[in-house]
């Protein structure tokens, strides 16, 4: 089977403070991560001056300052991220990057960097695509605020220039900061493995942590979950991230949930068997049956342990003369 990839989304809850990155790294790692992710962007390249944020981004930061301050002040420039890939070397960890923009990929590129993300905010974004595909070997595009013909539209363009379907993985995803669980629709994973045929994975913004951990139960291939240090940390995306503690016990219940769905067969597992003779039952006298009498429900019983007749073929006793006495409980031997 398969291990579910765990991304802990660290993106711009760093703050633009570098320790505070490694920080995070070594907790992720700590926790059971297998990659950490940022986000590479120069806001130049990103917004415009004149730019509004998000509904969340208002609720969460400073109302008088511009998006485009705020995404300033959230930027790590190349050599920032270099560093930072050069320490996830260091702890055994993976680490991954959603690039916004040209000059963030082809840093990326000549990093060495194998792996990237691209965002819901460009499943349209045509030249982006087709960038990232002609540069790296696995993908993981996130779905949110798409529809089925976004999906086919940007698979389409990666596929055409350069990367192959084996490192392609489909992200569902709700961009609502947080997410409505009315408007998670976790269903979506089985509609769009069926219909793309790639591992499929969950990008969450809910509060809490049990959706990524049903995520998993309906196939989701990868897990990405938003880490912070501490919620009440300035920041857009804090409020909707999950600390320490709750991203352990995240990761734990999904490698549980991991063993737990096993195969798709029926059978007697290694533990249960020691209990099919003390919990299974024997066909035995209800009451005392002398030599000769007939077998009917009068007088059988089924009764623990399992170390006699199986109640399987109780049918089959129906009728049939006793060929000795039998004590009341005792096992009925042919």
């Amino acid at each position: 089977m398969t291990k579910v990839k765990i991304i802990s989304e660290i993106g711009v809850n760093h703050n633009g403070d570098i320790k505070l990155a490694k920080k995070m790294i070594d907790l992720s790692k700590k926790a059971g991560a297998d990659y950490v992710k940022f986000q590479m962007f120069k806001t130049e390249n990103l917004i415009t001056k004149n730019a509004n944020k998000t509904k969340y981004q208002l609720k969460n930061t400073n109302k008088k300052q511009s998006a485009f301050s705020m995404l300033k002040s959230l930027e790590l420039n190349s050599s920032q991220l270099f560093h930072l890939y050069k320490h996830t070397l260091k702890k055994n960890i993976k680490f991954l990057t959603t690039p916004f923009d040209f000059e963030s990929v082809n840093a990326l590129y000549k990093m060495g960097i194998k792996e990237v993300k691209i965002s819901s905010a460009d499943i349209d974004n045509y030249p982006l695509l087709i960038s990232i595909a002609k540069k790296f070997n696995t993908i993981f595009l996130s779905t949110g605020m798409s529809n089925i013909n976004d999906i086919k539209f940007a698979l389409n363009t990666i596929k055409q220039h350069g990367n192959s379907k084996k490192n392609i993985y489909i992200l569902h995803c709700n961009t609502a900061y947080p997410t409505p669980f009315e408007d998670v629709n976790l269903n979506a994973l089985k509609l769009l493995k069926k219909k793309f045929n790639l591992e499929i994975g969950y990008s969450d913004h809910t509060l809490g942590f049990e959706v990524p951990i049903a995520a998993v139960s309906l196939g989701a291939k990868v897990i990405e979950k938003h880490f912070t240090l501490n919620k009440n940390m300035k920041g857009p995306d804090q409020k909707s991230s999950i600390e320490f503690q709750d991203l352990k016990i995240m990761i734990n219940s999904i490698r549980n949930i991991e063993k737990a769905l096993g195969e798709e067969n029926k059978k007697i597992t290694k533990s249960e068997k020691q209990n099919i003779k003390l919990v299974r039952k024997s066909i035995v006298a209800k009451i005392n049956i002398k030599k000769g009498e007939i077998f009917s429900n009068l007088n059988l019983d089924t009764k623990r342990p399992a170390l006699g007749l199986s109640p399987k073929i109780w049918k089959k006793l129906m009728g049939k003369k006793a060929k000795k006495n039998f004590k009341k409980n005792e096992l009925i031997k042919l």
